[in-house]
């Protein structure tokens, strides 16, 4: 069955939001299955991928915890979802970047309140792969990409409304592979191909429209990391320098300048997929030379050390599409 919004008013922790449960707040599925959310937004989504096979499986886990990946539901079609960041509100996730394998211009979503499969939102202006993506609780940001070379474009959506993107602005160059994190004012996008694999680092006001400016360096020149974080912390993990790699560094959003070292996933990833609760950040699947792993790790986002094992995926993928309902950008 399509995704549907639940009509009961209900809150996840931020933009003033209330519950008015006579119980604590839960998420209820078709199947019967309780998926929690608590105070915060504590769901997080992994759809799509490939390995090598494109797949259509859309993963939940409950981020506060530790375990292995279920089942919540299918997208459209079999895909690889090229974007690297959170596009999600406490409400929904929007995936982007959909390849099939071509690239296309589709946008699709899922809800949290409800299990199901992936339903059309809109479009993109054109059929795009490999970009950045970031939100706050009303806005969706896309950056960056290929179509077929790379691009500089970046677009919006208004998260709580289906219909197609506009114009934001542009990034300070045509950037691919790059991933995004945001607070609820600021998304930052990291590195990429610009041509080269690069480390330079940008950030854009979300409410507003306009270019993006230069925030600083990351530790290396990177591409197809992972990208999560809090209100206050950026976090990138993983990517390819070309050399495929563990690193985990971080940014301090609201100010400008370059990522500090914060540890070490368990093994080597590239395109791995990211979520958070604003407290703790998840990091999920991705290439770990020989082969694609369904690992996923955790960390404390407001400390720094290694990663420790959260559990494993339904099935091993890279370059997937991720999203959570208390994220950075929604707190």
């Amino acid at each position: 069955t399509a995704a549907r919004q639940d009509t009961t008013p209900a809150g996840n922790g931020h933009g003033g939001l209330q519950t008015f449960d006579p119980r604590p707040p839960e998420l209820y599925s078709p199947t019967g299955k309780v998926l929690p959310t608590g105070t915060q937004g504590d769901t997080g989504i992994f759809g799509g991928g490939h390995n090598p096979s494109l797949t259509n499986i859309i993963d939940f886990i409950t981020i506060s915890s530790l375990g292995n990946g279920s089942d919540f539901g299918d997208m459209v079609g079999a895909n690889r979802v090229g974007v690297q960041g959170q596009v999600s509100s406490n409400i929904r996730t929007i995936f982007g970047s959909i390849r099939t394998p071509s690239i296309t211009n589709r946008l699709e979503y899922v809800e949290f309140r409800t299990k199901g499969n992936g339903s059309d939102f809109g479009d993109v202006a054109t059929a795009t792969g490999d970009r950045a993506g970031c939100s706050s609780s009303t806005r969706g940001i896309f950056a960056g990409g290929y179509a077929p070379s790379a691009i500089n474009v970046i677009e919006y959506i208004t998260i709580a409304s289906v219909g197609n993107s506009t114009d934001f602005g542009d990034l300070t160059n045509s950037t691919q592979n790059c991933a995004g994190t945001s607070s609820t004012t600021r998304g930052i996008f990291g590195a990429g191909y610009a041509p080269s694999i690069s480390n330079v680092i940008q950030y854009v006001t979300i409410a507003s429209t306009g270019d993006a400016t230069d925030f600083g360096d990351l530790l290396a020149s990177t591409a197809s990391l992972g990208g999560t974080g809090s209100d206050v912390r950026g976090i990138y993990a993983g990517g390819i320098t070309p050399s495929v790699v563990n690193v985990i560094q971080y940014v301090t959003i609201a100010s400008t300048g370059d990522a500090t070292d914060f540890g070490d996933l368990t093994d080597e990833r590239r395109l791995p997929g990211g979520v958070s609760n604003n407290t703790r950040g998840v990091i999920a699947g991705g290439y770990a030379n020989p082969a694609t792993v369904a690992t996923v790790d955790y960390i404390t986002i407001a400390s720094t050390g290694d990663a420790a094992d959260f559990g494993d995926m339904t099935i091993a993928r890279e370059n997937m599409g991720s999203g959570s309902n208390g994220h950075g950008g929604l707190q």
